[in-house]
Formats: C-alpha cells, sequence, structure tokens
C-alpha cells in the first residue's frame, strides 16, 4: 500500500531523516518508534506532504506522491493526526469533525450528518455540541482522530494519539485503534507508549537520528540490541519481553 524509498531530509545543518525507507502492507497497525528528537514526525511529515524530502521517493496505492500537496495527499486517501492537537476552539464537536467531512462531502447537512456518525464511532457521540476548547485532553485526541476519519482514508498516519492520556483513557483507546483497522483503514503510529506498541503493531521501525536502526515484530524489536542501546534500556526491554511472554507472545 504505502512504499517510501530512501527518504532524506535536511534542515540547515541538523540531517533530520537520513536514507529511510518503509513497505507497508495493506490491512495492517505498524509503528514508528524511537527516541525524543529522532525524526519520527519529520517522517510523517515527508510521507504526507507537509515537508519535501531532498530526496528519495513516497507510492501509496501505486501511485506517486512525492511533492504533492497535503490536502492532494489527503484526497487520495492518505491521513495524519498531529501530536499537538489544534481544534477550531470555538466551533462545536460536530462542525470541527465536519471540517474534515467537507474533504469529499460538499452539502453542509450531509457533512454534519457524517460527523455525527464519526463522533459516535471514537466515542464523542454525547459531546457533539460542545465547544472543542471545553473538551478535556483526551477528548481534544478524540476529536483529532475523528477529524482525519472523516476525511475516509485507506491510511491514516497517527503521530503520538495517546500522548497525555492516563493509562485508564490509554487502555479505552487501544480497542478503538484496532477497530479501525478493522474497518478496513491501514495504520502507521508514532508512539512512546510500548504498551500500545506491543498490544497492536504486527510490525516495528526503529529510528535514531534520522536513521533507521531496526525492524520487525514487536519481539524482534524487545530483543534487538541496538534497539535497547538507543531506545528502550535493559529495564524496558526486560519488562516488555516479561509482557510478551504473559500474554503467549
Amino acid at each position: 500500500m504505502l512504499e517510501a524509498k530512501n527518504l532524506s531530509k535536511t534542515f540547515g545543518g541538523l540531517r533530520a531523516v537520513q536514507d529511510v525507507s518503509i513497505s507497508l502492507k495493506a490491512g495492517s497497525i505498524s509503528a514508528l518508534i524511537g527516541p525524543n528528537g529522532a525524526g519520527k514526525t519529520t517522517f510523517f511529515g515527508l510521507l504526507s506532504g507537509f515537508i519535501r524530502p531532498d530526496s528519495g521517493s513516497v507510492h501509496f496505492a501505486g501511485r506517486e506522491l512525492t511533492g504533492l500537496a497535503p490536502h492532494a495527499v489527503c484526497r487520495l486517501g492518505m491521513t495524519r493526526t498531529f501530536q499537538i492537537v489544534q481544534p477550531f476552539a470555538a466551533q462545536t464537536v460536530r462542525e470541527n469533525i465536519a471540517v474534515g467531512a467537507h474533504l469529499h462531502i460538499a452539502g453542509r447537512a450531509a457533512a454534519l450528518a457524517k460527523a455525527e456518525e464519526v463522533a459516535r464511532r471514537v466515542g464523542l457521540g454525547d459531546q457533539l455540541d460542545k465547544q472543542a476548547m471545553n473538551l478535556t485532553i483526551a477528548g481534544r485526541k478524540r476529536l483529532e482522530l475523528a477529524r482525519a476519519l472523516a476525511t475516509g482514508p485507506q491510511l491514516l498516519l497517527l503521530d503520538e494519539v495517546l500522548a497525555g492520556l492516563n493509562p485508564q483513557e490509554i487502555t479505552e483507546v487501544i480497542p478503538l485503534v484496532r477497530s479501525i483497522r478493522d474497518s478496513g483503514v491501514t495504520v502507521l503510529m508514532i508512539e512512546h507508549v510500548m504498551q500500545a506498541v506491543m498490544n497492536l503493531s504486527e510490525h516495528a521501525w526503529v529510528l535514531a537520528n534520522g536513521r533507521l536502526i531496526a525492524e520487525g515484530s514487536p519481539a524482534q524489536i524487545a530483543n534487538d540490541p541496538a534497539v535497547i542501546e538507543a531506545y528502550l534500556g535493559h529495564g524496558t526491554a526486560a519488562r516488555l519481553r516479561r509482557a510478551m511472554e504473559a500474554n503467549g507472545a
């Protein structure tokens, strides 16, 4: 479904992404992980058209996207969320989600109806008339997700959708992400919450200092010496291995 080849981006003297390639299959949940400053969000920007690569290419569903504007990429079926959510604060939840729906739906009534459908899907059905500024952090995260889903994506790029949530809220969002995949939307997620990465992803790529240092299943990642050294640490890696063993992974 998605093929990114040898993507690179430099900002001044900073090599944010260096010759990174990934291949994503349809119907999967995959993860992009690594320490802060590794280049993960920059890589999402390269995939989704927000940042033009210095070199490399992006192909999605058989079409090259390299150089296309973000709205054109979104119209073709690849949508992203942002780590720092910025809803239209004075508008209602319903109106915020309708912004995404308007990508393919011209009529206001139809877009608002689509917004209501998506809101119920992500657990915001009882907050449709609430102004976005009055939502909790968890509510704003769900709103960001809903606005992306309203565009009707084939591929959803989630940039730390669990950041800032408490353990109970994380537990509630994990099955929501899985249900999105089950509805036919492929998911690639940037995430630091390793509980979610291990529970959800089938495959993971690890970035450090802009370079891809490892890829594989969650079990392989948790046992990779380079990943342990650059990101997980021995204590976290050991806890993840114990958790996977307990779950029969």
